[in-house]
């Protein structure tokens, strides 16, 4: 797998100079730098080194700028590296930037590396040897404590194979864990060239790329095409993370991309306003970190204006970690485990660093129980952050693809993960075509809020059945996807938790049960109604006397509807169900020996004027006993 070498140290202590040394490629490309003398922007070469036991090997190298005016290319470069060489000019020693770059490369994860000790051939032996002293010192404690010194110089080639030999050591000892599925390429640098057009470089940190494929750029969302691929001056088909890579886009211009931008493949990225990281605040720090406190950050090779705010406590005093959230002044799409730098405003310089733990927007507030659950995902097993993540995100769960850079797991282990977790009832795919998962705590969660919902309502509304589902999942699940709602209630309804009446949902116990007075209105409309036969007493009749309206008493007719004592012909047009249930026979008997009936037949069969007779035939065309052919009915059966 390629491996990419930087630099690192202070202004003018050899680092471009050395590089062209090993590489024979000059990294300072503008004109402005060879005017100055000074590196500006980030310069890049190779090497190839003697082959190893995976067979020959070219080392990417990225060249950085030391003064201090750059540190923020430098943190842009130094974002895609494996290994450092720490240039420390043998006749200056350790210098302010030599301090600031060894720091920013230990916030950004780098774990191993070389010191080049340039210049040897401009001080004597005795001052040589105290620098290394001085060097050795400084080091003890950091990554580089115990790495190869080695003293250098450009310009006579002493020490050079010596750091060859180290640098080859390095590279074939050096095993990167970078990801396989997810393609992501930093931009460090956006250029037009002659006869190809937009073209952008970077280190492809995780994932490949093929010509001719699609890629999307974010935070934009801006889409191209892949049109050619180089990596290390040669053109390609197909580059592997790990190498430095120039990719020539189609469809965009320069204008439409800036360093910092990232390329990723369409829907695979999720820019968000705001990420929770896990914050250390360096020990060489000159003051605490406050909440609220704006800062220069950064991420990969984009540097954005942010604020820091703490969710636990006030401040962040030097050397200690916490967990924070960083709010940007634009979106930035990033993957959990990503390392980041903060650099203060005055002064400018480097005073905390950290990882991604969250880089989706989930709703966390200070000092609550969320504040743990963000730290578990610094330490946590694979399962246990896609678990911790689920739970954040809660009702809105998440997707396949929103968990790929939120546990930063292959897409082969967080499939496995994910099945394995679900037969412990731990995660649930609530919505097979969007692929989206949500925490079992949180199906539990809403499974008891639904129940409850119903108990309440039963309590309120003793007299009712139960909720039309249309109306449950407008009230309780209002705030919820249809699929999830969906899904938790069939659920309950499997387990024989909710019992169901048609669109009618209830708890299986429930039973209607009236109120004293409801029970004594109920009596009296039974009595009246019963009384009245096919002849019912008039609404008003019945109410007025009891000082009630009709709506005020529809709970208890739905009663005696329920209990089959009465039947509902049209609006506030009761009959006795008995009743009716006799003229039903008297109908079918007349049909025994006629083919079919006129109204003055019905008349004659039920013995009622036409203020009954009519909504009667009606009603039996609507149950589906009679149907009307003209100005007559016949026997449905038939």
């Amino acid at each position: 797998m390629p491996v990419i070498m930087g630099t690192a140290g202070h202004i003018d202590h050899g680092k471009t100079t050395l590089v062209k040394a090993l590489t024979g490629i000059d990294c300072d490309r503008l004109a402005e730098e060879k005017k100055r003398g000074i590196t500006i922007e980030l310069g890049f070469a190779f090497m190839d080194l003697p082959p190893g036991k995976s067979g020959p090997r070219r080392l990417g190298v990225v060249d950085v700028p030391g003064h201090e005016r750059f540190v923020k290319n430098m943190v842009a470069g130094a974002a895609g590296i494996d290994f450092v060489v720490l240039v420390i000019a043998a006749d200056e020693g350790i210098m302010p930037q030599t301090r600031e770059h060894l720091e920013i490369c230990s916030l950004l994860g780098i774990q191993t590396g070389v010191v080049a000790l340039t210049k040897v051939d401009m001080v004597e032996p005795d001052w040589l040897m105290m620098v290394q002293e001085e060097v050795a010192g400084y080091l003890k404690g950091t990554f580089l404590d115990g790495a190869a010194c080695i003293p250098v110089s450009a310009h006579t080639g002493q020490g050079l194979d010596a750091l060859k030999a180290e640098l080859a050591r390095l590279a074939e000892a050096f095993q990167p864990h970078r990801r396989s599925d997810l393609f992501r390429l930093p931009v460090d640098r956006v250029f037009t060239m002659k006869g190809y057009g937009t073209v952008v470089t970077g280190t492809l940190v995780s994932g490949k790329i093929r010509v001719g494929e699609d890629v999307a750029v974010y935070p934009s969302g801006l889409s191209s095409k892949v049109r050619t691929l180089q990596s290390h001056g040669a053109q390609v088909e197909e580059v592997a993370s790990g190498s430095r890579t120039a990719v020539n886009l189609s469809g965009l211009e320069v204008e439409d991309l800036a360093r910092g931008d990232v390329l990723a493949r369409p829907g695979s990225l999720f820019p968000s306003p705001f990420w929770d990281v896990e914050l250390t605040c360096l020990k060489s720090s000159p003051r605490p970190i406050k909440h609220r406190k704006e800062v220069h950050f950064h991420h990969g090779a984009r540097e954005v204006l942010a604020r820091v705010y703490m969710l636990e406590g006030e401040s962040l005093e030097p050397g200690q970690t916490a967990i924070c959230r960083i709010r940007f002044a634009e979106p930035l799409a990033g993957v959990h485990g990503d390392r980041v730098v903060a650099r203060s405003f005055s002064p400018l310089r480097t005073i905390a660093g950290g990882r991604l733990l969250s880089p989706l927007p989930h709703r966390v507030k200070r000092f609550s129980p969320a504040v743990e659950t963000l730290r578990s995902l610094g330490s946590g097993s694979g399962e246990e952050i896609v678990q911790a993540q689920l739970e954040l995100a809660g009702a809105g769960g998440l997707t396949f693809a929103q968990l790929l850079v939120a546990s930063s797991m292959e897409s082969k282990a967080l499939d496995k993960a994910l099945q394995l977790m679900g037969g412990r009832q731990e995660a649930f795919l609530t919505d097979r075509e969007a692929r989206s998962y949500v925490s079992g705590a949180v199906v539990q969660s809403l499974s008891e809020g639904l129940l409850a919902h119903l108990a309440d309502f039963h309590a309120r509304e003793p007299m009712k059945p139960g909720v039309a589902r249309g109306g449950l999942s407008s009230t309780w699940g209002r705030r919820l996807s249809p699929k999830l709602f969906h899904f938790v209630l069939e659920g309950l309804l499997r387990k024989g938790s909710i019992a169901s009446d048609q669109e009618m949902l209830r708890l299986p116990g429930h039973r209607v049960s009236l109120a004293s007075d409801a029970a004594s209105l109920r009596q009296k409309l039974l009595e009246a109604y019963t009384a009245g036969g096919l002849t019912p007493p008039n609404m008003k009749d019945v109410l007025e006397p009891l000082s009630l309206t009709f709506k005020e008493a529809a709970a208890v007719f739905k009663v005696l509807q329920d209990e089959g004592r009465l039947v509902k012909i049209k609006e506030e047009m009761y009959f006795d169900a008995a009743a009716v249930l006799g003229l039903q026979e008297k109908v079918v008997a007349f049909f025994a020996s006629h083919e079919d009936m006129n109204p003055q037949d019905f008349r004659e069969v039920s013995a009622l004027s036409r203020k009954y007779a009519i909504p009667l035939l009606e009603y039996f065309d609507k149950e589906k006993l009679t149907v009307r052919v003209g100005d007559n009915r016949k026997l449905r059966k038939r």
